[in-house]
């Protein structure tokens, strides 16, 4: 059983469908479910980094069944462009969980190894970004 507390006017998805809490509410999810918090939740325009795309393609995949298999695919290419570029061995690990829990099907787990490579490729791109101010 999964508790989720949510405040009003808070989205969250739930099986494809978007609902809103009216209120500020807690919920008991009793069964499985593909579900996510709004703030869990990534629009195709946030999707502009190769981490960034890498967890938009998972969440897809969480989301959408229909089209897992399409969504899977681009996950894996998007994974095997990111590992070649990673240097880090706690970014490596990060994209061998992921791709461990992609591949068993528990992409929201997937999901919070994707938010470690943003966090990771957010902390390269300020170096880089502060490397270039002088």
């Amino acid at each position: 059983m999964l508790k989720i507390r949510l405040r009003q006017g808070e989205k969250m998805v739930v099986n494809g469908a978007v609902l809103r809490a009216g209120a500020p509410t807690t919920l008991w999810l009793e069964n499985d479910a593909a579900i996510l918090r709004g703030r869990e939740v990534m629009r195709p325009e946030e999707a502009d980094t190769p981490a960034r795309r890498l967890y938009f393609s998972c969440m897809m995949a969480y989301l959408d069944p229909a089209r897992r298999q399409h969504h899977q695919h681009d996950l894996v290419a998007l994974l095997d462009d990111l590992l070649r570029a990673l240097e880090s061995p706690h970014a490596k690990a990060a994209c061998a969980a992921l791709a461990c829990d992609a591949a068993n099907g528990h992409y929201y787990r997937a999901l919070a190894h994707c938010r470690t490579l943003i966090e990771y490729e957010a902390a390269l791109l300020g170096l880089a970004a502060g490397s270039v101010k002088h």
